[in-house]
């Protein structure tokens, strides 16, 4: 999911600043946070839950 909206941001099909966007990066690092806990891979598990909290901030300030 993360590389699908990378990918549908760089072929210019979804803005990096759209809901969806942000969604799709939440919703795949997600996944991958629970797989990398599950395989106690703590350091690539940090950078999802940083990842997701760049996203998180991100539609909060679309939001207001």
């Amino acid at each position: 999911m993360v590389v699908l909206a990378y990918g549908l941001n760089i072929w210019k099909k979804m803005a990096s600043d759209s809901i969806r966007y942000y969604l799709l990066n939440i919703a795949g690092s997600g996944c991958l946070i629970a797989n990398t806990l599950y395989h106690h891979a703590l350091p690539s598990a940090g950078v999802n839950i940083i990842w997701v909290g760049i996203a998180v901030m991100a539609m909060y300030r679309k939001k207001s």
